[in-house]
């Protein structure tokens, strides 16, 4: 199978004292770019969800959203920091000394003092977390895969039904060439015996300029290489995994065939033709950039 490098997927991990949701998108690129978008709490686990990421994923730009709730009710505690305060007390009655002022700090305004009182967050069971986590990121993961898969499907049938059209005009063109050489055998050898009023045509000549004729508008190299690139093209997409790559060069060569055929066109039909598979390789390559 083949996997379109666009898909989406979401999965919601729901606990007694958490719930964890994790949605994925993904877009074309040359390699695998991870964009996660996460709640600071979660910074620690960025690791090991890029690790896990990288079992599903080998190309495209992939950015990740998770979305973390906690249902504990004592998740925080509120630390009194002692040293700090007898500085502040210290500090203030000093104040109060020098300037002569009446010492009026009482406890409610000794603790708004900033750090005397402070809130923190109790420790997390990180192994917990990350069994919601983990959970939440393969599911997301696996829906991902899925529609790139189902995308894929859709790619590989429609680049297969252009490979065959390709595969129509090349057909089309090893069969013209070889009347065109008849063909301008036929009007060389005309216009000769008009000139010399029908005279004896030196056949030998006519053989020559044939052969030089022939030999500049040649195209069999360039059809038999372009026909091993479609069906290489065909083989690669029935054969699946990650081949994004492969075929984008494969296309390239296929296109530089095609200019071949194009310049050495001496005849009107075979230029249209070559025309059409410049068109059609230029349609699957665009459609070899979404494939994984």
């Amino acid at each position: 199978m083949i996997k379109s490098m666009t898909g989406f997927g979401r999965c919601e991990v729901s606990e007694a004292e958490r719930k964890v949701t994790v949605e994925m998108k993904s877009v074309n690129h040359r390699y695998l770019d991870v964009g996660i978008k996460m709640p600071k709490k979660l910074y620690f686990f960025e690791s090991a969800i890029r690790a896990e990421l990288k079992q599903y994923i080998q190309r495209g730009k992939v950015d990740l959203f998770i979305s973390y709730e906690d249902f504990t009710e004592h998740n925080v505690c509120i630390k009194y920091n002692k040293e700090i305060a007898a500085e502040y007390m210290g500090y203030l009655k000093q104040m109060a000394k020098d300037f002569g002022l009446e010492d009026d700090v009482d406890v409610y305004k000794l603790s708004r003092y900033p750090e005397v009182l402070t809130m923190e967050e109790q420790s997390i069971d990180e192994a917990e977390i990350w069994k919601a986590l983990g959970r939440a990121v393969r599911g997301a993961a696996e829906k991902f895969v899925e529609t790139r898969i189902k995308e894929g499907e859709n790619l590989r049938e429609d680049l297969l039904a252009k490979l065959d059209g390709m595969l129509s005009h090349v057909d089309y063109i090893m069969e013209r060439s070889p009347q065109l050489i008849e063909e301008y055998k036929a009007k060389l050898k005309s216009r000769v015996r008009e000139l010399l009023e029908d005279a004896q045509v030196d056949e030998n000549r006519l053989l020559m300029e044939v052969t030089l004729f022939a030999d500049k508008v040649c195209v069999d190299e360039e059809l038999v290489r372009l026909r091993s690139h479609i069906e290489a093209t065909k083989e690669a997409l029935a054969e699946g995994g990650s081949i994004g790559r492969k075929l984008d060069f494969i296309a390239q060569e296929m296109n530089r065939e095609a200019n071949t055929i194009l310049s050495k066109a001496n005849d009107m039909e075979i230029s249209n033709r070559a025309i059409e598979l410049k068109t059609e390789i230029e349609k699957v390559r665009e459609q070899i950039q979404n494939i994984e």
